[in-house]
């Protein structure tokens, strides 16, 4: 065995038998579909807010952050503060009232409100494609993770994530997961907090000094005039808009007891991202000093993982290699177990839970089969198109997000006109302006000029054309609003105290 990787080697098989240990623990607990689906809706705010840290800080944030401030400069701390500020908006807006929904799912939400299973059948398939295309950099994040640090083959990564995965979700379900991912968090942020510490304090006594801003690498805004602007705004509306609309995000929410719980969990929440966030910059910073030939390569989100040796040797910086490793592994089996979870529950209630050949699948068998397809099928994708950027395709999932879900959830709450008709428009135009512009940019290998800035960064034409599309077509279609909207609405909005008092 190449001693060099030894420590990688370990990190991941210690994070592979810690998962696979706690997820065995709370498998004790999930006997029926609501454990499966949302832990009985019975997770405090504290568990549940640093379950929900575990599965949201992803690989783009546990690795690709620190590559694109690298890389591009200071102007991409856009992405963790929008992801975190996302937050604000479910906490004023979302949280609550989806909790007292009672639904399972996004397409319950949906159906729901709207009475139609037209729009449940839109909001299916968008959940499994944003659910699928924010799974794809979990999987490419986890091969350039051992291949970097192991020197293994890019597809072993995937595989072996894909596998854990389904070993934990098909056993245990949403309350399995819960106690697995809240560890994922603590361990992210300690495999991150201890080395940086240390890289920090070489740093000052090497007395480096980090280069000028003359570069321009400091400035928090894009450069390039106009599409630079452009670009800015257009990343700050996809993830701070983008955050209601994940759908492993949303589910969450449905687990807490009751809408006051939720918005605790929220507020928990912005402190956990707040604390994490701070991290990854860091590295970023340091690796303008250390490791600047990094940056602008397809390595350069491996800096977390490449640095600590980069900057220390021996023993030191093979031990803090093989944290930072577990990390960035914890990083893709929670965030992976998220998703999945939410896909599966979708496909469950959509597909897999149809009767197929005059058979039907019960609730947590058809859950088990949904969970295989959605981690399957990103899994093979990721092995087939390795290169593509991490914290680029998250971006990505998140204007998806905010072009469909957001519009969807925003209206549905808080505006009683919406219609059926008017819901399924705005998704069809947010969804497809997106998938356009994703297959553009996934397709254009050099973008240049203002058609491939708007392609590369939708959101900021997206969100709009979608929830105008919603309104307008609602206003259309007036007669068809539901019946039962009234009444929806005051379930919502209604704090749950009042109706146990009324009962």
């Amino acid at each position: 065995m190449n001693l060099d990787a030894a420590p990688g080697i370990v990190a991941v098989t210690l994070v592979t038998i810690a998962t696979l240990a706690i997820g065995t623990w709370g498998l004790r607990l999930s006997r029926t579909t609501s454990d499966f689906f949302v832990a009985s809706r019975s997770v405090r705010p504290r568990l549940n807010a640093s379950a929900i840290g575990g599965e949201y800080l992803s690989a783009a944030s546990f690795l690709g952050v620190a590559g694109l401030v690298l890389t591009f400069g200071a102007d991409m701390l856009w992405y963790p503060v929008g992801w975190t500020a996302g937050y604000l908006v479910l906490l004023v807006l979302v949280a609550a009232p989806l909790r007292r929904s009672g639904a399972y799912t996004l397409p319950d939400f949906a159906e729901a409100r709207l009475g139609s299973r037209a729009v449940r059948s839109v909001c299916s398939l968008l959940v499994v494609a944003v659910g699928w295309l924010y799974l794809l950099p979990q999987f490419q994040g986890a091969g350039i993770t051992l291949r970097s640090t192991l020197g293994a083959p890019t597809w072993v990564g995937p595989v072996i994530v894909g596998l854990v995965v389904l070993a934990n979700v098909t056993s245990g379900g949403m309350r399995s997961i819960t106690f697995v991912q809240a560890f994922q968090y603590w361990l992210k942020l300690t495999a991150l907090l201890v080395p940086g510490t240390v890289l920090v304090a070489v740093w000052a006594d090497d007395s480096t000094p980090f280069a000028s801003g003359s570069d321009g690498w400091s400035v928090p805004i894009a450069a390039g005039g106009g599409e630079g602007l452009y670009v800015t705004y257009s990343l700050i509306i996809a993830t701070f808009l983008g955050t209601m609309g994940l759908p492993h995000v949303v589910v969450r929410f449905y687990t807490n007891p009751d809408g006051r719980a939720a918005r605790r969990t929220t507020l928990v929440v912005l402190a956990l991202l707040g604390v994490f966030y701070l991290l990854p910059p860091l590295y970023g910073a340091l690796g303008r000093v250390y490791a600047p030939e990094l940056a602008g390569t397809r390595r350069s989100d491996a800096l977390v993982l490449e640095l600590p040796r980069i900057m220390l040797d021996g023993p030191v910086g093979e031990l803090l290699t093989g944290l930072v490793t577990a990390g960035a592994f914890a990083a893709f089996l929670s965030t992976s177990s998220g998703l999945s979870i939410a896909v599966a529950g979708v496909l469950s209630q959509d597909v897999t839970g149809r009767p197929w050949a005059g058979r039907r699948l019960g609730g947590v068998s058809a859950f088990r089969l949904g969970a295989v397809v959605a981690v399957t099928v990103p899994c093979v994708v990721a092995l087939a198109v390795p290169n593509l950027g991490v914290a680029r395709a998250v971006g990505l999932a998140f204007a998806m997000a905010a072009s469909t879900f957001c519009p969807l959830l925003l209206l549905g709450i808080w505006w009683r006109r919406l219609t059926p008709t008017g819901a399924i428009a705005g998704l069809l135009a947010g969804g497809v302006g997106c998938s356009v512009a994703i297959v553009w940019t996934l397709v254009v290998s050099r973008p240049d000029g203002w058609v491939d800035t708007l392609m590369g960064q939708p959101a900021a034409w997206s969100f709009p054309l979608a929830i105008t599309t919603m309104v307008v077509v609602s206003l259309l279609t007036a007669a068809r609003i539901p019946a039962h909207t009234g009444r929806f609405l005051v379930r919502l909005h209604t704090p749950e105290v009042l109706d146990l008092d009324r009962g």
